[in-house]
């Protein structure tokens, strides 16, 4: 009785309450709307996320002057802000994931099902490829021989390296997102609003400052993924090898 007792007081006290775990496997979800319309979002987001950066990344290599384009700042504000604009636009429909990695991570810690990890990571591989393609589309003379937007391991950087790069870079991210949606923060801190996707944005700017220099910043496995297949380069299709899809086993 007493053990009852405390336990309502606890619950009493506390000013948020957290969600059941989601079932490792959920069909029911496979009936539902909202399970294809958060596909559908995940597709689309993905694929502006990487037609806005790819192409940015492509227009900033053929400028000649060093000084002109808008340089690595720019770039990784260009991924940063896609990223701000996307979660925000897309987090009441899928959750606005627009990573694999994001997604494995909620997966273990039964934030989503496996159905639905799944499913978002197809729908997030195949709109990154989309993406790439409509760059190569529009872009194409310089496409080709500027990279791709393609991930690899810069000079003077061996694959150990890029690897470490990559791995802590996912870890800010990743770590950046279970914070700013937490609901003992909201509960906790009311007082100090905070917009989620502003924190999730600027760790993926901060995160792309610190590691461009070494490997491009993969840091998303659909970015990575969806680059090398469209470049079709082997030296870049190795590349993922490297530090791509193992984001999906960093976490």
């Amino acid at each position: 009785m007493s053990k009852e007792v405390s336990e309502i007081g606890e619950t009493a006290r506390r000013d948020y309450v957290d969600p059941p775990p989601a079932p490792l496997l959920d069909m029911a979800e496979l009936k539902l709307w909202s399970f294809y319309r958060a596909l559908i979002a995940e597709f689309v987001a993905t694929l502006l996320f990487l037609y806005v950066t790819v192409a940015t990344v492509i227009g900033y290599k053929k400028e000649t002057d060093p000084c002109g384009g808008v340089g690595i700042l720019g770039i990784a504000w260009a991924f940063g802000g896609m990223i701000f604009i996307l979660v925000y636009c897309t987090a009441g429909i899928s959750g606005g994931h627009i990573n694999p990695a994001v997604t494995f991570g909620l997966f273990l810690a039964r934030k989503v099902s496996l159905i639905r990890a799944l499913g978002y990571m197809v729908a997030q591989s195949l709109g990154a490829i989309c993406g790439v393609g409509l760059v190569k589309l529009f872009m194409k003379s310089y496409y080709n021989s500027l990279g791709g937007g393609a991930n690899s391991v810069a000079p003077g950087y061996n694959n150990g390296t890029a690897l470490g790069a990559e791995i802590i870079g996912t870890f800010v991210l990743v770590y950046t997102v279970f914070s700013a949606t937490d609901p003992k923060r909201s509960a906790r801190d009311s007082h100090v609003p905070v917009l989620a996707p502003l924190p999730i944005g600027f760790a993926v700017f901060m995160v792309h400052l610190a590691t461009i220099p070494i490997t491009g910043t993969g840091i998303n496995p659909a970015r990575s993924f969806g680059a090398a297949v469209i470049y079709n380069n082997e030296k870049f299709g190795m590349t993922i090898g490297s530090f791509g899809l193992d984001h999906l086993w960093e976490l």
